[in-house]
């Protein structure tokens, strides 16, 4: 099992160029991979999102790229022509404000424009195997840690799911006797009402069955039972994308609980059904993390 949040960062160097990729994810229902790239790298964002799908199933995934040159890669020139116009301006301010014109060799360098840095034209193949490098680098660390979290949440779906058991087979235990208790005093009224002239006793009985029949959760319970069945496969399958399989049922068994707490009138039963909701909260907040 593995989460939909995590972290990986790596950097790749390929002759003068050196590429360093941060990779994010969050919960999403699907996989969505958004990438910032150079502006003069766009045509490779096919390339990375194809790498991070062949890696995830789901998830909103971010990448966010650095490129910087490498060794001799970049120089470093003065403007002189800036450095001519600042002097002009700079000596007619010092004359007209009546103060010495001095300015130190740092403060030169930085008015802006005095310093000009160019890159060397980076080679495009050994860009794109920098970038799908540290790209796979940052994969690799992302998905170690969805795995770490994916494993904490394998436990904790695991203990919600066994105390979910626990509580349905509590309620499954008890469900025989409610439906038998109701026939009993459903039996006991009629007895009263049946010498009534009015009243056929057949019609009564009938009557009594069809309740009887509306209180009973042995289908609920059977459907349950086949849930949790699938829910412990699932938590054990040791498959990593999970999540929506694990998200239907979740669905599922909420449904199924749901109706029993409004079909029995137990009110032990109906204590037993709010914790049974609670542990199946617990599931689906967890289960939005899984992939």
């Amino acid at each position: 099992m593995r989460s939909m949040t995590g972290f990986g960062a790596a950097t790749a160097e390929h002759a003068t160029v050196r590429v360093t990729v941060e990779a994010r994810s969050v919960n999403h229902r699907f996989l969505q991979v958004k990438v910032r790239l150079p502006h003069d790298m766009g045509a490779l964002e096919a390339d990375v999102e194809n790498l991070v799908k062949q890696r995830l199933g789901r998830g909103s995934v971010n990448l966010s790229v650095r490129v910087e040159p490498v060794g001799g890669a970049a120089t470093v020139r003065v403007d002189e022509d800036v450095v001519a116009r600042y002097r002009e301006q700079l000596e007619q301010l010092a004359a007209t404000a009546g103060v010495p014109f001095t300015l130190s060799l740092a403060e030169w360098a930085h008015l802006p424009g005095v310093l000009e840095t160019r890159s060397t034209e980076f080679d495009p193949r050994a860009t794109k195997a920098a970038l799908m490098e540290a790209t796979a680098g940052a994969l690799d660390g992302l998905v170690e840690m969805r795995d770490r979290e994916g494993l904490a949440m394998a436990d904790d779906l695991a203990r919600n799911a066994a105390e979910l058991k626990a509580t349905v087979a509590l309620i499954a235990e008890r469900a025989p006797d409610v439906v038998k208790r109701l026939q009993d005093e459903l039996r006991r009224r009629v007895a009263l009402l049946v010498d009534r002239p009015t009243i056929e006793a057949d019609e009564l009985a009938r009557e009594v069955a069809s309740i009887a029949d509306r209180a009973d959760i042995a289908e609920e319970l059977s459907r349950l039972e086949a849930h949790l069945g699938a829910l412990g496969d699932l938590l054990g399958s040791g498959t990593d994308a999970v999540g929506r399989k694990l998200d239907f049922l979740v669905q599922e068994l909420f449904r199924e609980v749901n109706t029993v707490g409004s079909k029995s009138a137990d009110a032990q039963i109906a204590h037993w059904v709010v914790d049974a909701k609670t542990a199946i909260e617990r599931l689906r907040e967890q289960v939005q993390n899984v992939e």
